[in-house]
Order: C-alpha cells, then sequence, then structure tokens
C-alpha cells in the first residue's frame, strides 16, 4: 500500500499507525517528527504532478483543508481518494477508523482506543464559560458554526458566541468581538501562531487562553493528550 495524505493530522495517524504506508506528505506536515517521504506542496495547493509521480494507491484528503479542484484532477488521473469529514470529536473517531482501514491497518490501534476513553470519560463540565476564539488576523476570524475545534471545547464547557453564525470561519472585526464580552478569549497556536506578545493584546480586560492549535484541530494521535492539555490552559486563563 502506498500512500499519499494531504492532510497534517492524517499523515501523523497514518505514519504512527501503518509505518512504511505513506510515500507522501504536505509541506505542512509536521508530525511525526523526522518524518522522511516526499512533500508535495501544501494543503490548498498540493503538487498533483508529484503526487501522480509516486503512483499511490490511495490519497487522503479533507473536505475543509483540501480543495475540490485537486482531488478531482487526482481522480480523473485513476488515483483513489479518501476524503473525511470531520466536524465532530465522535465523527473524528470514526474517520480515523475508516482511513487507518483503507491504509492497510491490521487492527484498531492502541492509541485510537485511549483517545476514544478520553473523551468518553470526562466529566460534566461546571460551570459553563462563553468564548470567542480567534483562528487568524489581519483580518481577525474566527471559529463560527459546526467546526471540529467549536465541539471539542463545548465539550470542555466552553461555549463558543459565534457557533450560531452562518459561516464557519466569519471574519468579526476586533472592537465586536470584545464588545461581545466572553467570559474568555481562546487563542491557538495555529493556524496563525498567537503567542503571549501577539494576540492578548487586543482583549484589555479579558482572560486569554493561549492553547496548543495541534490538541484544539488535530484529529489523530494527540486527541488522547487533548482534553488533559486544553483543560490545563483553559483552567490556568480564568486563574
Amino acid at each position: 500500500m502506498r500512500v499519499v495524505s494531504l492532510v497534517p493530522s492524517l499523515t501523523e495517524a497514518v505514519a504512527r499507525t501503518v509505518p512504511g504506508a505513506l510515500a507522501g506528505a504536505t509541506d505542512w506536515c509536521s508530525r511525526p517528527a523526522g518524518l522522511d517521504v516526499v512533500r508535495v506542496g501544501g494543503t490548498k495547493n498540493p503538487e498533483t504532478d508529484r503526487i501522480l509521480s509516486l503512483a499511490p494507491d490511495l490519497v487522503v484528503a479533507n473536505e475543509e483543508e483540501n480543495r475540490a479542484p485537486d482531488l478531482d484532477a487526482l481522480r480523473a488521473a485513476g488515483v483513489e481518494v479518501l476524503v473525511t469529514e470531520v466536524r465532530t470529536v465522535p465523527q473524528a473517531f470514526t474517520e480515523l477508523d475508516r482511513v487507518l482501514t483503507a491504509c492497510g491497518a491490521p487492527s484498531r490501534p492502541r492509541w485510537l482506543d485511549e483517545a476514544e476513553a478520553a473523551w468518553a470519560g470526562l466529566p460534566e463540565p461546571r460551570p459553563r464559560v462563553t468564548a470567542v476564539v480567534p483562528v487568524w488576523r489581519r483580518p481577525w476570524m474566527v471559529l463560527g458554526r459546526d467546526t471540529f475545534a467549536g465541539d471539542v471545547l463545548s465539550r470542555l464547557g466552553v461555549e463558543n458566541l459565534h457557533a450560531r453564525h452562518a459561516e464557519r470561519y466569519p471574519r468579526i472585526p476586533v472592537e465586536d468581538l470584545r464588545a461581545a464580552r466572553p467570559d474568555l478569549v481562546v487563542l491557538p497556536d495555529e493556524p496563525y501562531r498567537f503567542t503571549a506578545d501577539d494576540g492578548p493584546e487586543a482583549f484589555p480586560g479579558l482572560p486569554c487562553a493561549l492553547v496548543d492549535g495541534r490538541s484544539l484541530t488535530w484529529y489523530g494521535p494527540s486527541l488522547a493528550g487533548a482534553p488533559r492539555a486544553l483543560g490545563a490552559a483553559l483552567r490556568a486563563a480564568r486563574r
């Protein structure tokens, strides 16, 4: 089985579960460390000719991270493309199972069982808090409706104030974000790299939680430790 992954979190999941299956991955696929495969460009601009030159049996992709025209071009060239849709934590487990089986995993990996148990065992969070969750600035963009990261936060007791917005990643002026008076501002370090010196200063007087973007947005082996890592960061911001 020769697999090309166009999704960083799926790259990590496949590399850890089916060693040797990956023939190629995007330039953004940073896990596992030291991954030695052919790089095929970005998630939004993959080099389809390079992918085809690898003669993959399967390309794994995601409906949000990858563009339909690129995937259609691969299919037109005769390549099988598996496209995931992950907008909730339970959906992540289902889709990971599907991807790993398609990539030739002989059995369900232990890390996936551990991740599912970690999320199933969460206590009911109280009290619940409201938050805005920027994912970009210049312009400011936040989590809106129907996102995986929004579901992750909800299960940890954080209600996204823009969860009912018509768009999934709306552009909201920072003045409006502040005026919403959330209990908390959640600032991940990806896709935009918010840091202690870049982000919190835009929200004076509001608690800001700097969180690991991989724990918030990746669906793969990091899911097992995500509740603990995110929970600690969220609690620390409100002390």
